[in-house]
């Protein structure tokens, strides 16, 4: 960290940042410059984990993670001739769970403007609501009764007052406020792995982010209030799914089966070691590898891509509150580079398990689809890329100034926390 350190003591620039996205497979970082309502990237890092380094998405050995952090950020700032302090880091894992919840409260009295007051009512109420639910899910699904969850982030998504869509509703007058808010929640001891790594760093630790919620947003400003999809994130030992209903997120989940099956099946298939098999996975994706290798790999894909297949399908029908899902699947992570998956998606039986109106499309986020995030470096070119440069866009509004209604979010959750 000594070329981290020498960057540090120089420099202290409030409108950059670092997008941090701490992957099973590989760490990988971003530093940029806030300019306006979009983020500039002007360094890029990326380094492998070790297999024991991490695991479903979830860190199991701290200082390996914080070495690998270290590598990426020491390339990135080499690059962009600066190391910044604020970080914001991406957390998935099968046990974050993120929920939308709405709420309608209809007013007393129609005719008065909404006051700061009335809002962190309702924003407070609602809060406290989620966490109570959140708490019970966790504890059903990890067989104590009692466990410790947190606060991972939360978002004001939509606000609607007598049906119309705002952004700030302070002054506004109307008989009925409909408020959704997104809450991620985490049991404690993941939270407190990703806090330690980033304090190990020296960083200021801007938020920890739910990674399929920041891939939810990347897209949605350019999209408008009817923009409606389902997000697929592959990566390396989760795939995380968000659904995004008519420009609100509806929610997030995760299921812990990522790129790393898939390579540890072409190990077992060729009797080669993992770092050769992976590899060999990532040639079969480009169409490079030999004829015989990959008849055997497509053989066995078939099969591990069914049942990848039937995770996506059973954590689809979660979403009960949904009369009808999106019918546009977009995907990204690493994860999805391999041609089965688009395949699998494209030929699945929809109709039997879920409701949608018409069979789904199927395609890519391109990090070019991320307006709001430029990239100077020209390095930004994958799919994989997608997720650090979705974190940056969520980054956006922490560094600049933050909007009203995330001041009363950010007020409630501090009392929620504490």
């Amino acid at each position: 960290m000594g070329f981290l350190n020498l960057f540090k003591d120089k420099t202290n620039f409030n409108d950059y940042a670092i997008s941090l996205d701490i992957g099973t497979e590989f760490v990988k970082t971003l530093i940029f410059k806030v300019e306006g309502d979009k983020a500039k990237v002007i360094g890029v890092g990326k380094q492998r984990q070790r297999l024991a380094d991490i695991q479903g998405g979830v860190v199991t050995d701290i200082y390996g993670v914080i070495r690998n952090c270290e590598a990426a950020l020491d390339q990135a700032a080499t690059q962009a001739k600066i190391m910044p302090e604020q970080v914001i880091i991406g957390i998935a894992g099968e046990l974050v769970k993120g929920v939308t919840t709405d709420v309608k409260y209809v007013r007393k009295d129609q005719n008065a403007r909404i006051s700061m007051k009335e809002l962190q009512e309702i924003v407070e109420k609602v809060q406290r609501g989620a966490y109570e639910r959140a708490r019970k899910v966790l504890a059903f699904e990890t067989g104590h009764k009692e466990i410790n969850v947190k606060l991972v982030n939360a978002a004001i998504t939509d606000v609607k007052i007598d049906g119309y869509h705002v952004t700030n509703p302070l002054g506004f007058q109307g008989r009925e406020i409909e408020v959704s808010i997104f809450n991620s929640f985490a049991p404690n001891v993941h939270l407190g792995a990703l806090q330690t790594i980033a304090e190990s760093l020296d960083l200021d630790l801007l938020s920890i982010v739910a990674e399929p919620f920041a891939v939810a947003r990347c897209m949605g400003p350019d999209q408008g209030n009817d923009f409606s999809a389902i997000f697929i994130d592959i990566g390396g030992g989760t795939t995380d799914i968000a659904v995004v209903n008519q420009g609100g997120l509806a929610g997030t989940k995760m299921f812990a089966l990522g790129g790393r099956a898939f390579t540890k099946r072409v190990s077992q298939v060729l009797s080669e070691p993992f770092l050769e098999a992976e590899q060999d996975k990532l040639e079969y994706s480009a169409g490079r590898i030999s004829a015989e290798k990959k008849e055997e790999i497509e053989r066995a894909f078939k099969r591990d891509c069914d049942v990848w297949l039937s995770g996506v399908q059973l954590t689809l029908e979660e979403f009960e509150d949904l009369d009808l899902l999106p019918s546009r699947i977009l995907l990204c992570g690493g994860g999805s580079n391999l041609p089965e998956i688009e395949k699998v998606l494209k030929e699945a039986k929809w109709d039997k398990h879920l409701p949608f109106a018409k069979r789904p499309t199927v395609s890519f986020i391109k990090p070019s689809n991320i307006t709001s995030v430029a990239d100077a470096t020209g390095e930004l070119q994958g799919i994989a890329d997608v997720t650090p440069m979705a974190l940056a866009n969520l980054a956006i509004d922490s560094v600049g100034e933050e909007k009203v209604l995330d001041g009363i979010l950010s007020k409630i959750i501090n009392t929620l926390r504490n």
